[in-house]
């Protein structure tokens, strides 16, 4: 089977998302509040990461391709929620006004609650993934997703902000907030790869460094990253007295602490079978690792 590019696989992904919430009998333009911030652009690293690691896996990535949707569609809406006054309170996202300034708070609220209910119907209407499988995925993309995932991680860390932290802390913050759903991303597809235990417990460490790599980046880049590759104002963490990995190690430190988990990630992929071409991995952590944006 041909192995496909980051960059075919980013074209599929953008193809297949594109017009994917049809028109309503109920005739809202709730639908056209969903394609919006489906289409607002970004980096498809969630939904690339299930289709980059079925091809290492030596799986067809079309059987992830439903579940790859699935969870662009959970992170776009953890985004339209983010972005509300309530929370985080931007008004722009990747360069274009964030869903609530063009369709009202009320709107954008649901227009995530639908994406998230949309998410778990395409996996179970997925027929090329088997009955237990899909079971499988179902149940630990809602796990990664709620209260012990992405959910209970945003919470935390709404709970944190005006009141120091510790390290630890700041990292069971980020293990669910960022890492969970790129966690799923990895598991997910070693699940419908079906691998053995040995490549699964690696995938799981690695996918756990990948995460954190991530969000030392963010903290970096919210302080020294470049607005307009941002696509956003850099500074809300300081504004909003957040702690972050610069806040509490400072510049160095925190990168000290991406190279650390940057090292980390390529040992446990090197660990893997030699049937696996493991390059595609190992460019996605240097993809965390020099990302500007």
């Amino acid at each position: 089977m041909m192995k496909k590019s980051m960059n075919d696989l980013i074209e599929n992904i953008n193809n297949d998302l594109n017009g994917i919430i049809g028109p309503s009998p109920l005739k809202t333009n709730l639908e056209e509040s969903m394609q919006y911030s489906l289409n607002a652009g970004g980096k498809r690293i969630r939904p690339l990461l299930i289709l980059l690691t079925l091809d290492v896996l030596n799986a067809d990535y079309n059987k992830g391709r439903q579940t790859a949707l699935a969870l662009e569609m959970i992170h776009t809406y953890s985004l339209i929620h983010d972005d509300l006054p309530a929370m985080d309170n931007d008004d722009y996202r990747r360069g274009k006004l964030t869903n609530h300034k063009v369709y009202g708070e009320w709107k954008a609220i649901l227009a995530g609650d639908a994406l998230l209910t949309k998410a778990f119907e395409l996996i179970a209407n997925d027929d090329l993934l088997n009955p237990e499988i899909k079971v499988k995925i179902i149940s630990r993309l809602a796990h990664d997703s709620g209260h012990l995932g992405m959910v209970g991680g945003q919470t935390l860390d709404m709970e944190s902000e005006d009141s120091p932290i510790d390290i630890a802390t700041l990292e069971q913050i980020h293990k669910a907030k960022t890492g969970a759903l790129l966690k799923f991303a990895i598991l997910s597809a070693a699940e419908i790869a079906e691998v053995d235990q040995v490549t699964f417990d690696a995938l799981e460490a690695y996918s756990e460094h990948l995460g954190l790599m991530f969000q030392i980046k963010d903290d970096l880049l919210d302080i020294y990253g470049d607005e307009a590759k941002l696509g956003k104002k850099v500074g809300s963490d300081l504004e909003n007295d957040k702690s972050t990995y610069v806040s509490l190690l400072g510049k160095a430190g925190a990168e000290e602490k991406l190279e650390y988990h940057k090292n980390s990630a390529i040992q446990l992929i090197n660990q893997l079978s030699s049937n696996y071409d493991i390059a595609p991995l190992l460019d996605i952590v240097n993809l965390f690792y020099n990302r500007d944006h």
